[in-house]
């Protein structure tokens, strides 16, 4: 990564305006909440818009790079209609569960070639920040916890959107979702075993990861049907 004090300093202000917006609306709760929310959602909207036309406007659109098929482009999607629409439950746990194993690890490890003030670098860092903000602000903030069976409904989603962006990458030679190769850059992928084995590590992992995510919820629900 090329500009990583730029990188890591947006990083740490969005885990700033994430802390101090759930604390906001747990201690003073009311409609400004889902105005905040809807602000949210307009930010990663226009982040999503700028990804898609970006490409064209600059003559580097390409059928193998610039598609919103990585599972962050969806989640950056999944995230803005949750904020709008936080009593969409689905959306919500699509965007908690998401937000805090894929994108999550995508901010810690950052495959970014961009630098800083290039758009790229913007929208890299807005979208994939945004998306866990987003997360933490439904979840944490306005309390919309994910459902019994969340962690089986986000796992099928999750392997079923696989699945077709697998295609897509073998009739395009593309690699979304890294399910051709493992990113350049140092990630989870490239400890997971040699390809194509690590994507089914992959999959181990972000199970577990989703009911770690998930058990705080259950437990708190055990307690309190005692």
């Amino acid at each position: 990564m090329s500009s990583p004090l730029a990188y890591w300093t947006g990083v740490a202000l969005g885990a700033l305006v994430c802390v101090v917006l759930c604390v906001a609306c747990c201690r003073w709760p009311g409609g400004w909440t889902h105005r905040a929310g809807r602000i949210i959602a307009l930010l990663l909207a226009a982040d999503a818009v700028t990804f898609v036309i970006s490409p064209v406007v600059t003559g580097r659109w390409s059928v193998q790079t610039s598609l919103p098929l990585a599972l962050c482009d969806v989640a950056l999607i999944v995230a803005a209609v949750a904020c709008w629409f936080p009593q969409w439950a689905l959306a919500v746990e699509l965007t908690w569960f998401w937000g805090l194993t894929g994108t999550l690890q995508a901010v810690l490890t950052p495959d970014l070639t961009a630098t800083f003030p290039e758009l790229e670098f913007f929208e890299f860092v807005i979208g994939h920040v945004g998306i866990v903000v987003a997360a933490f602000y439904l979840v944490v903030g306005l309390r919309r916890q994910p459902r019994r069976g969340s962690v089986a409904r986000v796992f099928a989603i999750t392997v079923a959107w696989t699945a077709l962006v697998g295609v897509f990458d073998w009739l395009t030679g593309s690699n979304y979702m890294f399910l051709a190769a493992v990113p350049e850059h140092a990630s989870l992928l490239s400890v997971l075993g040699p390809g194509p084995w690590y994507i089914l590590s992959a999959a181990g992992v972000a199970l577990v990861m989703l009911l770690v995510l998930d058990a705080p919820f259950r437990l708190r629900g055990a307690r309190s049907r005692r």
